[in-house]
């Protein structure tokens, strides 16, 4: 029998703002989408920043692990021989095509796709138009393919000359960022860039359909880590890391879509495609196959996520352990409360908050997630919980161990000094 065909569309910086998550945004599109598919409601990036984030979609492996700890154009790239998607599914003899946005290897070539089209500019729109064009040429392929569509979209900037912003008296401030005019007007901006992302992710879906080839493909739609905002991006505060995740598949799977709830991890999905499509998931991929959890013969595939950053603009490391009601964060470096990234540091957002997140971070943090979803109350110095930070910090410090994270040697060195 003739294996499913894979359809990718991954979008930058969008965490789950979008109204299949409870986002009053405007974004019918996957919201459609989200009422035919899986959607996964604590699914999180490994680390809150672009190449290392993708990394991990695509190889199963922990930046660490697969050696892509910092942004490729500074410097950074995987571990030679590092296989992705691309390889174990071309392996399975599938043709796979990249459209648009990758942000894992100077030289994509390195990827294993059988096919590129990276020479346009990866804007919603155009990477919506190449992949219309694309499936109506391969609607009729015997061979299976992937197609995965990277859009820039909706990292920052947001130019009002391509992006009309919403309204900003009707956005929603999350509680986590503060309620000035700034910040409204930032995420009037970004909300605007949703709204022409969805739509571009809409005629991508329409073209499959349209073709006939819903009930033959399986379909991901995905973002590389949390919201492009202080607080969120670049932190293991749950708005950095936690996405998106959504999941169709064809009727014969014999799975209905639902939300689903247990934690899951970026590493997952490679591993979850392969068992899905009935490939043997190698040895190296570090992330669980959720395919059992998904037919319902096992409860929860994992107890926790394991999360970490080590270099975005500049050394940064962090490691964290999350479950269902506990995150504890342990940093290796003395710095401020929030590392912006340039992006963020140049925002709206940024110009009416104020200094507070210049004070100095504490090297351990411990938040009850249950009774403190926001992560505002650090329970690490509390003797009540003692034993749950000593727990977890074993824990994290025996996972960081058994996978050969070089942080417990000492400080990791940048491989560009210079684009620092």
């Amino acid at each position: 029998m003739r294996r499913p065909n894979i359809l990718i569309v991954h979008w930058h910086d969008l965490g789950t703002h979008l109204s299949a998550y409870g986002h009053p945004v405007e974004s019918p599109h996957s919201q459609a989408l989200a009422d035919q598919s899986l959607v996964f409601d604590h699914w999180f990036a490994t680390t809150p920043l672009c190449s290392p984030a993708r990394g991990s979609l695509w190889t199963g492996r922990y930046p660490h692990s697969n050696g892509l700890q910092g942004l490729t154009h500074r410097g950074w790239d995987y571990h030679p021989g590092e296989r992705t998607l691309s390889h174990h599914l071309g392996d399975a003899g599938y043709h796979s095509c990249l459209i648009g946005l990758q942000h894992e290897a100077n030289d994509p070539e390195r990827l294993g796709f059988t096919e590129l089209r990276t020479e346009r500019p990866s804007w919603c729109d155009d990477v919506a138009e190449q992949a219309v064009e694309w499936i109506g040429e391969h609607a009729a392929d015997d061979a299976p393919w992937m197609l995965t569509c990277g859009m820039t979209e909706v990292h920052r900037p947001w130019p009002e000359s391509r992006y009309d912003p919403v309204d900003p008296a009707t956005v929603t401030v999350p509680p986590w960022l503060p309620d000035n005019d700034l910040t409204r007007r930032d995420l009037a901006s970004y909300e605007g860039c949703i709204r022409d992302a969805d739509a571009a992710l809409g005629r991508i879906i329409a073209a499959l359909d349209d073709a006939g080839l819903a009930e033959s493909t399986i379909v991901v739609f995905v973002t590389d880590h949390g919201s492009p905002f202080p607080r969120g991006k670049s932190t293991l505060f749950d708005p950095g890391v936690q996405t998106a995740m959504m999941l169709r598949l064809p009727e014969a799977y014999g799975i209905a879509p639902g939300r689903v709830a247990p934690l899951a991890s970026h590493v997952d999905l490679v591993p979850t495609l392969l068992g899905l499509i009935g490939v043997a998931v190698p040895a190296a991929v570090q992330g669980v196959d959720l395919t059992p959890q998904l037919r319902g013969e096992v409860e929860q595939a994992r107890d926790q996520v394991w999360l970490e950053k080590t270099y975005h603009g500049e050394y940064d490391p962090i490691r964290a352990i999350r479950t269902p009601q506990w995150k504890f964060v342990l940093n290796f470096e003395p710095r401020p409360l929030l590392q912006l990234p340039l992006d963020l540091e140049g925002s709206l957002t940024r110009q009416g908050m104020g200094d507070d997140h210049l004070e100095p971070r504490p090297m351990q943090e411990l938040y009850d997630l249950t009774a403190d979803p926001d992560e505002v109350t650090n329970l690490a110095e509390d003797p009540v919980h003692a034993e749950v930070r000593d727990r977890l910090h074993r824990q994290l410090l025996d996972f960081l161990a058994e996978t050969g994270d070089r942080l417990l040697d000492g400080p990791i060195p940048n491989p560009d000094p210079a684009a620092a």
